[in-house]
């Protein structure tokens, strides 16, 4: 069965990565993750994690996303959990999934409490239109910034262009179900990416060649 190394980083001049310190800064780090979540919490994610903490490249995010994304439940819950577990197992994964939850919970339920009380202004509806638009900025916003992480996927940058469209006219202009896109692009992009990684590309031919005896 081949398997599929995680890629390292893109050049060797980058700094390592780096870990969460202990199960508080896993906790922590997605109480403020978390918080800085509104209008849509994938740009803050990919910012915190790969950015400024540098606790994966760009490549293991978007693997990680890409799992996290087809798993049952909110994507950022999942993808938190998978760090945590990760670094900590059982402990780190509740410690990150308690992290997503206590402090924001508390929070929501403050403001739509607050938000109750106004919702049928005409300035409150006005104001949620406005941020919707600026919720899906930030989320073409960052998908922008990672496909330079396609260009050293098993695909190969026009492959997974090529899926990419697929799951625009699957979504926008056919309309099909979620689960369908999962199973059908989603499928299509497994098995090209298993096909990949077991056959190699051969090396260039002005590549160096090993001293002979």
């Amino acid at each position: 069965m081949p398997t599929f190394d995680r890629p390292a980083p893109a050049t060797t001049a980058e700094p390592p990565l780096n870990a969460p310190r202990s199960l508080g800064d896993l906790f922590w780090s997605f109480t403020w993750l978390a918080l800085q979540g509104f209008g849509g919490v994938l740009a803050v994610v990919q910012r915190e994690l790969v950015e400024k903490k540098r606790w994966m490249t760009r490549e293991q995010f978007i693997e990680d996303w890409a799992v996290a994304q087809i798993m049952p439940g909110p994507n950022v819950v999942n993808l938190s959990m998978m760090i945590g577990g990760r670094h900590f197992g059982l402990a780190g994964a509740l410690a990150a999934l308690g992290g997503m939850l206590a402090l924001p919970l508390v929070v929501v339920l403050v403001l739509a409490a607050l938000f109750a009380t106004v919702t049928d202004h005409a300035l409150a509806q006005r104001a949620l239109r406005g941020m919707g638009a600026v919720a899906a900025g930030l989320i073409i916003a960052t998908g922008i910034k990672l496909i330079g992480a396609l260009r050293r996927n098993a695909l190969g940058a026009p492959a997974c262009a090529a899926l990419a469209v697929a799951t625009f006219i699957a979504i926008v202009v056919l309309r099909w179900p979620l689960i369908w896109v999962l199973l059908g692009v989603g499928g299509v992009g497994c098995a090209w990416a298993w096909r990949g990684v077991g056959n190699p590309p051969p090396p260039p031919a002005n590549a160096a060649q090993p001293p002979q005896p």
